[in-house]
């Protein structure tokens, strides 16, 4: 049920907020420069294009509906928006360095670190499944750099750990 709402919600702010006010909402450099917390919790919900949307949809589908029902619905809301606000917090981080040492302005938008934390969660719970969601996360996180598309890899990176981490730790 719960992901059913998490695609809705995605879709509703793809829908209803425009782009040029991503800045507000991705998480980016005002987070720290204009105290701007929310984006914490905002740049979750955001996307880039529609491919992005559609793309990150397909993947909380196929993992949400498994793991929903797995560990119950109120487990995997909170392991979904702790998983994914955790990771915000350690991508900001590569954001803030990025700034400072780069003078690179990075503005993360989408839900792939939050999903990530479910396919990291799902990794630990089935194991004959790490070593082919190891490689797709992998994959999905660095052949897009390859072929010169700007994506999170981080993100996809803190998310996988921190879900492989809450279900070590759940054990």
């Amino acid at each position: 049920m719960f992901v059913f709402i998490l695609i809705f919600i995605n879709i509703l702010f793809f829908l209803l907020i425009p782009y040029s006010s991503y800045d507000l909402f991705g998480l980016n450099i005002l987070f720290f420069k204009k105290d701007f917390y929310w984006q914490i919790l905002s740049s979750m919900f955001l996307h880039a294009n529609l491919t992005h949307l559609i793309l990150n949809m397909i993947v909380l589908f196929q993992f949400g509906l498994i793991l929903e029902r797995k560990i119950k619905s109120l487990n995997f809301i909170l392991l979904y928006l702790l998983g994914g606000i955790i990771s915000s917090i350690l991508s900001l981080f590569y954001i803030y360095f990025a700034y400072i040492y780069f003078n690179q302005i990075i503005n993360l938008v989408g839900a792939s670190s939050a999903i990530c934390v479910l396919m990291g969660f799902y990794a630990f719970l089935d194991k004959h499944s790490t070593k082919g969601l190891v490689i797709a996360l992998l994959l999905m996180s660095f052949v897009p750099l390859l072929m010169g598309v700007n994506i999170a890899w981080y993100g996809h990176i803190f998310g996988f750990i921190c879900g492989y981490m809450f279900a070590k730790i759940k054990k």
